[in-house]
């Protein structure tokens, strides 16, 4: 067992569980100043799982050594990303204090995993495209 060979596993753990700190934890402290950039919290949340099902797919790669296809892993991912979005979004309505849950958070988790998931499709399927298995 070589660490190299799970690069993909640990960088998407390690993003899903920022996502989890990120999304329930308070940062009702954080003094942003006049910085105040329209739909910032959306884009997040396209960034956010758009990267949870990029990294998700390459991490069924890896897990699978390269036996599934691009497909396959898209349609494990997308569905999973957008439960684990709703998911945390009903965590934020239930056990955080100064959360709270919103309808357009839910839906921007919705378009950022489809993103993800059109990013990695394309990508691994364009004219010449990155070899998905060896």
């Amino acid at each position: 067992m070589v660490l190299k060979n799970y690069f993909f596993t640990i960088f998407f753990i390690g993003w899903v569980v920022l996502i989890t700190w990120l999304s329930l934890f308070s940062f009702s402290g954080l003094d942003t100043g006049s910085v105040s950039i329209p739909y910032a919290d959306k884009v997040t949340h396209l960034v956010f799982y758009g990267g949870f099902v990029v990294l998700g797919c390459l991490f069924i790669r890896e897990l699978k050594s390269r036996k599934i296809a691009c497909n396959g892993a898209i349609a494990i991912m997308l569905p999973s990303a957008v439960i684990y979005g709703i998911f945390i979004e009903f965590l934020q309505y239930t056990i955080t204090e100064n959360r709270m849950a919103e309808y357009g958070d839910a839906i921007a988790n919705t378009i950022g995993a489809g993103l993800g998931a059109l990013l990695i499709w394309w990508y691994f399927s364009k004219k010449q495209p990155l070899k998905w298995k060896i």
